[in-house]
């Protein structure tokens, strides 16, 4: 496919995924990265849809899928901080900015030491990765991904045990 076929399919259709986003999101930023993020992905398989009649059907659901994956990866992300320490604990500790910064030093330090097939996992999953893309990245089972993930959760909690009521 050219490069100005590609730039005109994007132009034209760049204003109704932006107003499509806003059913998403109500953050311009947010709007701006969603649309962004939706033609990256879809780039390599965009010169199959140019002039296709279903072509903003199928740009919106993959914005769609980029929307649902970003929230599950912060609905994780807070999970996982939640069981790492409780909210009112947390919300005690951080009215002082001094001990808040400790507490979350003690965390990182926690992160730091696990072991590091368990570090890998539990970091790509922090980042948003699902478990079979870290299984194809680490070229193990997802199983073993579960696993790591696991042990690496149970060990943070028998290390970061202080902090919990």
């Amino acid at each position: 496919m050219s490069a100005q076929l590609l730039n005109t399919t994007i132009e034209q259709n760049q204003p109704l995924l932006k107003r499509i986003a806003t059913k998403f999101t109500q953050d311009p930023y947010e709007i701006e990265e969603l649309v962004q993020e939706t033609f990256i992905r879809s780039l390599s398989s965009l010169d199959r849809f140019v002039n296709h009649p279903k072509l903003v059907a199928w740009l919106f659901v993959i914005m769609r899928n980029i929307y649902i994956n970003n929230y599950r990866k912060i609905s994780r992300y807070r999970t996982i901080e939640s069981e790492l320490t409780h909210t009112s604990h947390f919300e005690q500790l951080s009215s002082n900015s001094s001990e808040s910064k400790f507490v979350m030093t003690d965390i990182q330090n926690a992160i730091n030491n696990l072991p590091k097939d368990y570090y890998i996992a539990f970091t790509m999953f922090m980042e948003g990765f699902k478990y079979q893309e870290i299984a194809d990245h680490l070229a193990i089972a997802e199983g073993t991904v579960k696993t790591r993930i696991h042990m690496a959760r149970k060990i943070l909690k028998k290390n970061l045990k202080v902090y919990r009521k």
